[in-house]
């Protein structure tokens, strides 16, 4: 036994790991823990360092100790060696010595040329003589128009064109506008259609027909009353106002009856008189209902050893919910 002792203490000295004495002397490593002084014991750290530098010799980590490096030489970036090599990006960044890294700003233009030399310079040159733009190659090849400019000779490059191209747009048929408007479309809808401003769709509708105030009483006041229906005739909607009061009164909120008559929200809140409109915690109670869980529920799930956690993740509410409900 004492020899034993003695063998474990010296192959611990040398830098042998417990693992590693164990296994040579056939032991187990709370024997060759219990043979080794307390003073003497390596923390985690100290042990991480000596189990890297014991591998460091060994003929697997150099044969990868010099594939990364002459991976990485070759311009190939690190993400890439890993994926080569199987390993992760820290293992590859641990084999490489400080003075071989590369910085940014060289690693930016190792893979600018990298990605340059896999174009088809000859395509590209031929894409752009027919009429491609260098931006819309860009797009097409997944690279910085600058990167195409630099593949493209200077007697072929074409000078920027000053004139804006024009844009294709929908004719505005007036009598399409009035007869749409007429229906019971709104202004805003017609003129996203048409792609133009509300104020042209404005101008192709007469004043008689117009559901707005008119020209000269919108420049006087431009506030807007807070009654609902109080200026000009008001949008006909697919919904009539008794329909809209009894869908809001059953639990309706005003975004899901605006989807079905395809208008905004605060258009239907319009048709709604001021004392029954629902506030905002009224609002929130009503479309989001809390589950009802009481607090025998509760209490029996925490019985049986879950958290608060875990017994708000069951019932949908939260922690201090289900806290205050028990």
């Amino acid at each position: 036994m004492k020899m034993l002792s003695v063998l474990i203490r010296r192959r611990y000295r040398e830098g042998a790991s417990l693992a590693v004495v164990a296994r040579e002397l056939g032991v187990s490593k709370s024997t060759v823990r219990r043979h080794v002084p307390v003073r003497e014991r390596r923390d985690a750290s100290a042990a991480a360092r000596q189990r890297h530098r014991s591998r460091a010799g060994t003929p697997y980590e150099q044969a990868l100790r010099a594939q990364v490096v002459r991976l990485y030489g070759s311009g190939m970036p690190q993400r890439q060696v890993a994926a080569t090599l199987g390993i992760s990006v820290e293992a590859v960044v641990a084999r490489l010595e400080p003075s071989q890294l590369r910085s940014r700003q060289e690693a930016a233009r190792l893979s600018v040329e990298q990605q340059g030399d896999l174009l088809p310079q000859e395509e590209i040159v031929a894409r752009y003589v027919q009429g491609a733009t260098m931006a819309e190659l860009g797009r097409l090849y997944g690279v910085h128009p600058t990167t195409i400019r630099r593949r493209i000779p200077d007697h072929l490059v074409r000078p920027r064109s000053r004139t804006p191209q024009p844009r294709p747009r929908r004719v505005l048929v007036e009598e399409e506008v009035r007869r749409r408007y007429a229906a019971g479309e709104s202004a805003y809808a017609l003129a996203r259609e048409f792609g133009v401003s509300v104020h042209t769709v404005r101008a192709r509708i007469p004043d008689s027909d117009w559901r707005g105030r008119p020209a000269e009483e919108a420049s006087a006041s431009p506030s807007r009353s807070a009654q609902p229906g109080s200026g000009g005739v008001r949008m006909v909607l697919a919904l009539s106002d008794e329909e809209i009061l009894a869908r809001y009164r059953a639990g309706q909120s005003a975004t899901s009856i605006g989807r079905a008559a395809g208008v905004d929200c605060r258009t239907i809140l319009r048709r709604i008189p001021e004392h029954e409109r629902r506030s905002h915690f009224q609002a929130q109670r009503l479309n989001r209902p809390a589950p009802d869980v009481d607090a025998d529920t509760i209490r029996a799930l925490r019985a049986r050893g879950l958290s608060w956690e875990a017994i708000a993740t069951r019932v949908g509410l939260s922690a201090k919910t289900v806290r205050a409900r028990a």
